[in-house]
């Protein structure tokens, strides 16, 4: 009988698992959290290994591709057999009926795909020398396609190009490096702050709990974009690209916290009364280890599931930033500073790939999305 049924060491193990070896367990179960896990990974080792996957530098342009549509990969011959992959280069060409230049292709040489091509030299992590990169091009004795000057003779542009004739791809993955890590280590000192800030005007109320969430509602009254603008205002327009990085960090924790510390101050209150915490006073345990060891582990799985769902408002907050101007502007290039380019209707209208950093954004933001319904309902112990 199912009554008497003799223990297992399945059974045992899932009897015996820790909090987290159960989230991830139910984690596991939940196929939207694990795709989104898989698409996360890839965006941030794209990032992370830019300069390897990019096939061209951020110094790397060309005028002869200003505003070009992606590149064209051919994989048959004139004859209609099959061939590696192939691009032609482009040309200009004058016009007879209009007297106007126009950008063609140059079907007089093939410049084929090759994997592990060399390019442009970089540092890999800023340490490693390399001249490496996924892909490229080659002519057909093997020779990358440049002249003797360095000197690009043909381009792939897996994207399409800028209006400054950049590939739009490299900027995509040399963009993921700001718009990944910026709404990160923002919401990561957003949960720090929430949890200090709002665990402190919980646990100690009176005056302190009286000041803080005055300080909160003030905050929380001020929209954001005009926020935004006066904390930018104050950033010197000449500044480098890493003490820019910093300020936006900054301005973005400086505004996300004040959520969370609500939630972590309103926790405090109803916990700071158990009897395990009266325990520990009379025990003689410090207010901090008290906070620390005893009251956030009591709710620990929501923080997490609170840094995860954050992460996608930080993102949204640095890409605006950047599309207005008051974040990262070119040369550092993002995905807010690749979306500027397309504040104008006609450049949307003739050049549409100049949209797909969108797509980038939309996707992040959903797998972050998913990956924290996941992380919550794995954390909640009623599912």
């Amino acid at each position: 009988m199912a009554l008497f049924r003799k223990k297992t060491a399945s059974d045992e193990s899932y009897y015996m698992a820790s909090q987290w070896t159960l989230m991830w367990r139910k984690l596991q179960k939940h196929k939207l959290a694990k795709f989104s896990l898989v698409i996360l990974a890839i965006l941030y080792l794209g990032a992370l290994f830019a300069d390897f996957f990019a096939p061209y530098g951020l110094e790397e342009f060309s005028a002869l591709y200003k505003n070009t549509a992606p590149t064209k990969i051919y994989w048959q011959d004139e004859d209609g057999s099959f061939s590696r992959p192939y691009v032609y280069g482009l040309k200009k060409v004058n016009d007879r009926k209009t007297f106007k230049v126009i950008i063609t292709e140059d079907t007089t040489k093939k410049y084929y795909i090759d994997l592990f091509a060399e390019g442009m030299e970089y540092k890999l992590f800023g340490v490693i020398p390399s001249n490496t990169h996924l892909f490229g091009l080659v002519d057909e004795a093997g020779n990358p396609a440049r002249d003797a000057n360095g000197k690009a003779l043909a381009r792939i542009h897996l994207f399409g190009a800028d209006s400054t004739g950049a590939c739009i791809f490299s900027r995509v993955l040399f963009g993921a490096r700001v718009s990944l890590t910026i709404p990160f280590v923002s919401a990561a000192i957003s949960f720090v702050l929430g949890i200090l800030l709002g665990g402190i005007s919980g646990y100690f109320g009176g005056v302190v709990d009286n000041v803080i969430q005055r300080i909160i509602e003030v905050l929380s009254a001020i929209p954001s974009i005009p926020l935004w603008m006066a904390l930018s205002a104050a950033i010197p327009p000449d500044i480098p690209v890493s003490s820019m990085y910093l300020y936006i960090t900054i301005i973005l924790s400086f505004i996300g916290w004040t959520g969370l510390a609500r939630v972590v101050r309103g926790k405090f209150i109803s916990l700071r009364k158990e009897d395990y915490v009266t325990a520990a006073r009379l025990a003689g345990v410090s207010d901090l280890k008290i906070i620390t060891k005893h009251l956030v582990p009591g709710f620990l799985s929501y923080l997490i599931v609170n840094l995860t769902l954050g992460i996608p408002g930080s993102i949204l907050g640095e890409t605006s930033m950047s599309y207005l101007g008051l974040g990262m502007k070119a040369p550092a290039t993002s995905w807010g500073v690749l979306l500027k380019e397309t504040e104008d209707l006609v450049s949307v209208a003739q050049c549409p790939w100049k949209m797909i950093p969108l797509i980038f954004v939309i996707v992040t933001v959903l797998a972050f999305n998913f990956l924290g319904d996941g992380l919550r309902d794995a954390a909640d112990p009623y599912k």
